[in-house]
Parts: C-alpha cells; sequence; structure tokens
C-alpha cells in the first residue's frame, strides 16, 4: 500500500472511531491556502481539529510522533482560517491526534496546544 492509501484508510478508520464516541463531524480534509485539516468535529460545545496519522508498522516510529512542531503550526492556522470561515471564532476549541498503528487506534485529546 502506498501512503495515500494508508492516510485515507487511517482517516476512515479514524472518523468512524470518533462518530461512535458521539463526536459530530462536519467536515473532512479542509483545504485553505495554509494547509489541511483532517477531521473538524464537535464534542459537546468545543470544535475538535484533528490530525490523523497512519501507518502499517512501527518500523519509522510511532504515528503522532510525525505531528511535528511545524505541522502543529499548519494547523493551527487552518483552524483559525476555519473557525473564522465558519463564524465560530470565540467558541472552545481542541488539537487531537488519532494514530492508527497496524489495526489499533489510538486517540490522543488537547495532543498539543496553541
Amino acid at each position: 500500500m502506498n501512503t495515500r492509501v494508508v492516510g485515507r484508510y487511517g482517516e476512515n478508520v479514524a472518523a468512524e472511531y470518533l462518530s461512535k464516541q458521539k463526536y459530530k463531524i462536519v467536515d473532512r480534509n479542509f483545504f485553505c491556502h495554509y494547509g489541511e485539516i483532517d477531521i473538524v468535529a464537535w464534542d459537546g460545545d468545543s470544535v475538535i481539529f484533528v490530525e490523523v496519522k497512519a501507518r502499517k508498522d512501527d518500523k519509522f516510529g510511532m504515528p503522532r510522533e510525525a505531528v511535528t512542531w511545524y505541522k502543529q503550526q499548519t494547523i493551527v492556522k487552518c483552524a483559525n482560517y476555519w473557525l473564522y470561515k465558519n463564524k465560530q471564532t470565540g467558541v472552545p476549541v481542541r488539537f487531537d491526534v488519532v494514530e492508527i498503528l497496524g489495526d489499533k487506534v489510538n486517540h490522543i485529546k488537547d495532543a498539543f496546544r496553541l
């Protein structure tokens, strides 16, 4: 499987997992000039921006390790734009990472902050 196929698979698994956890998914693969956010969801009154990282194995490290400081900054910029565009400024936000390693899902809530 190439990385794009693994990535798409991971996003689908993450979306299904979050839906089962009662998150309301409102956007997937949100693109803007800053970059992309994999999943945007509501958890109660908070908007959750989710970065999904999937790997077949840990040969190159854990998936969460790929969410570098630079990637976090890109996600934050995209999130601010999403909030502005959707008139949701001022609502509580959280940044989560869902890592998928093989068939295991690990949801890291509040993985990083602004």
